[in-house]
């Protein structure tokens, strides 16, 4: 169980890198403007239609594996939940640890009497 959801991971981070490059390959509505006036769409490599349907059916079909997969990592991550929730909460241990004494901020803040000052050897 756990190879296939490495792959199905795998598989949704590379559907994932796909559609955001196929969407910044795109060109925006602005551009079929620019391309009324002579922009000789008709010696594109998708043809005189340009690419946009191509790459819209190739968008939407990424799409819908990204959805694909998130829906099986879903069903993935239920599972797992449900498995821990079988086992129970594990209680915590606590454990008592000796208290440190610290100094009253009065005694520290003192100035030093010749009694206090260790005798020169």
């Amino acid at each position: 169980m756990e190879t296939t959801e490495t792959l199905v991971l795998i598989a949704h981070v590379i559907l994932a890198v796909a559609l955001v490059s196929l969407v910044l390959l795109q060109q925006g509505k602005g551009a079929e403007a620019g391309a009324s006036f002579g922009g000789g769409s008709s010696q594109t490599v998708f043809g005189s239609q340009g690419s946009g349907s191509f790459l819209g059916r190739v968008t939407a079909f990424i799409a819908t594996g990204i959805f694909l997969t998130s829906f099986t990592l879903a069903v993935f991550a239920k599972q797992k939940a449900d498995s821990i929730g079988d086992q129970g909460i594990p209680t915590a241990v606590v454990e008592e640890s000796k208290a440190v004494e610290v100094p009253d901020l009065e005694e520290i803040s003192k100035p030093a009497v010749d009694g206090d000052v260790p005798p020169a050897q």
